[in-house]
């Protein structure tokens, strides 16, 4: 069956990095948009970077832009999101993403959580 498992997520100083990796199965990975949204408490699931299936282009949300970068490796199958400059805003759950319209996979969810 599909699976989307993260991890890397954990507490980490302002201005420090973190490194979040999903590791999937059960679809052909080189095929889907690879997404990582994220949730604040109180707050709606927001996009945070995209990477296309074959070219690799990615974008993000301007909250993070020049901070964060999103890659993958289609042949381990696996996406990642590499966190520099934390902010304590950027404190969320952090869910890895799978896009195929119609279809669309969700992890569970990995902790991020940067406080002094």
């Amino acid at each position: 069956q599909v699976q989307l498992v993260e991890s890397g997520g954990g507490l980490v100083q302002p201005g420090g990095s973190l490194r979040l990796s999903c590791a999937a199965s059960g679809f052909t990975f080189s095929s889907y948009v690879m997404n990582w949204y994220r949730q604040a408490p109180g707050k709606e699931r927001e996009l945070v970077a995209r990477i296309t299936a074959t070219t690799g282009n990615s974008m993000y949300a301007d909250s993070v832009k020049g901070r964060f970068t999103i890659f993958r490796d289609n042949a381990k199958n696996t996406v990642s999101l590499q966190m520099n400059s934390l902010k304590p805003e950027d404190t969320a759950v952090y869910y890895c993403n799978a896009e195929q319209l119609p279809n669309v996979f969700w992890g569970q969810g990995t902790q991020v959580t940067v406080s002094s």
